[in-house]
């Protein structure tokens, strides 16, 4: 079986307010691009990492990341197009998992808990429920309704999918013309299942200027929970 991580590192750091990459910014001591990569980079069930960057990025990244596996594509101007370029220069694959670079505290044992997942009904991804009641509103801000939270899961990345249906997936949204922000949107269009894999809430996004600080005290409090251990 051969495997393929695409991780998705070319956003341009906007909502973060910094000049530069926000994947190159530290938490304890390494870069965000640097942890991200490296969970992947250490696991035998993923045989080749492709990371998708800004052409900008692209020679930082590579002195970053000089693994033997470790590839890169310059990504297109969105997250779909992104995914497409990493796609089209895969040769060989069963497994596609697309990570976002953003989100380095992703653990491995969830990443094979969502592959196991994926072999089994060939699309599936993280997500935890979520934690506050969503409103539904209408154009004017005014509540529409209360969706039942029971039903609710924020999806988080990894996503991973049989490498064939997501290829046709992501081919048939192309001819209609569709640009997801979502890759399992890819596939609900086409008409296939996702199944969600429980993950952790620490799998956080790394989007704002506080969100450096928060994943710092949560590498902190794995560094505790280990040492009890």
């Amino acid at each position: 079986m051969f495997n393929v991580a695409v991780i998705l590192a070319a956003g341009n750091g906007t909502r973060m307010g910094v000049d530069k990459s926000k994947l190159l910014l530290e938490i304890g001591g390494r870069t965000v691009i640097e942890r991200t990569v490296s969970v992947f980079e250490n696991m035998a069930e993923v045989d080749e990492i492709i990371v998708v960057c800004r052409e900008c990025d692209f020679e930082t990244f590579s002195k970053l990341l000089p693994g033997e596996n470790i590839t890169f594509v310059i990504g297109g101007e969105t997250r779909q197009q992104s995914v497409k370029n990493a796609v089209d220069t895969i040769d060989e694959c069963d497994y596609i998992i697309i990570h976002d670079g953003a989100r380095p505290l992703i653990r491995q044992d969830t990443v094979i808990r969502t592959l196991d997942k994926a072999q089994t009904d060939k699309a599936a991804a993280v997500g935890v429920y979520v934690k506050d009641t969503i409103k539904l509103v209408d154009d004017d801000l005014n509540i529409a309704g209360t969706p039942n939270r029971k039903y609710l899961v924020s999806i988080q990345t990894p996503q991973i999918f049989d490498f064939s249906l997501y290829k046709a997936s992501l081919e048939k949204a192309v001819k209609q013309g569709k640009d997801y922000t979502d890759d399992c949107q890819l596939i609900e269009n086409f008409g296939a299942k996702v199944s969600v894999v429980l993950g952790e809430y620490d799998n956080i996004k790394i989007t704002t200027k506080s969100d450096i600080p928060l994943a710092g005290s949560l590498l902190e409090m794995r560094k505790g929970e280990t040492a009890d251990e």
